[in-house]
């Protein structure tokens, strides 16, 4: 029997049907990839939130302890504000805790955070502690005197995402940062890359966003 005769047997619409069939494994393919990289930065998240967690204990404790070093327990304006900004990251972070991948949620909780870092800072300037991704201490080297001649260093090169000052003198919270910060750059390479941004479209997969 010839292959024209054998094709002329088959249902006219048996193309159709592989083609669909070819189609449905991908969308189901494509859908799984976006679902594992959208887990792998609920994941991510989950790290950064107890990182987090234990650099808000860290500042409530010290507001806590300066607090009962004020004359008649009375604190002072600066940690009043700071107090105020640990209960408002606080509630943030429960908030964020329950959609970690929404944009306006993480707005929200970066600046709640970073009002915390500031009060912080204002009132510790020099117990603050910055580090690289690798965990390593960063320090910032002091720009060279322009006096000082050709031979002087140059500054530091401005890092792509540059480190958060913490209280808590550990590299857990910027490690977390970072790392929950590269899994959203995947989940949204992967969402605004087509045709598989049709399938986030279809499935409502939206953008995150990271924590500056």
């Amino acid at each position: 029997m010839c292959l024209q005769t054998v094709l002329s047997r088959l249902p006219p619409l048996l193309p159709y049907w592989i083609g669909a069939a070819i189609l449905l494994f991908w969308f189901v393919g494509a859908y799984n990839r976006l679902v594992r990289l959208r887990s792998a930065a609920l994941q991510a998240y989950a790290t950064l939130d107890a990182a987090l967690l234990r650099q808000l204990d860290f500042v409530q404790s010290q507001v806590q302890a300066q607090a009962l070093k004020d004359e008649a327990g009375a604190a002072s304006p600066a940690v009043a504000s700071l107090r105020a900004s640990t209960l408002q990251l606080t509630t943030l972070l429960a908030a964020t805790r329950l959609r970690p991948l929404d944009p306006a949620a993480m707005a929200a909780l970066d600046t709640a955070l970073h009002v915390m870092l500031t009060g912080w800072q204002r009132l510790y300037p020099d117990a603050v502690n910055s580090f690289e991704v690798d965990g390593t201490l960063s320090r910032r080297l002091p720009l060279p005197d322009a006096s000082s001649g050709p031979d002087a260093t140059p500054p530091p090169t401005a890092q792509a995402e540059p480190a958060v000052a913490w209280p808590e003198p550990s590299a857990t919270a910027e490690i977390a940062r970072h790392q929950f910060n590269l899994a959203v750059q995947h989940y949204n390479s992967a969402v605004g890359q087509f045709p598989a941004l049709l399938v986030a479209w279809v499935m409502q997969l939206r953008r995150a966003a990271a924590m500056k």
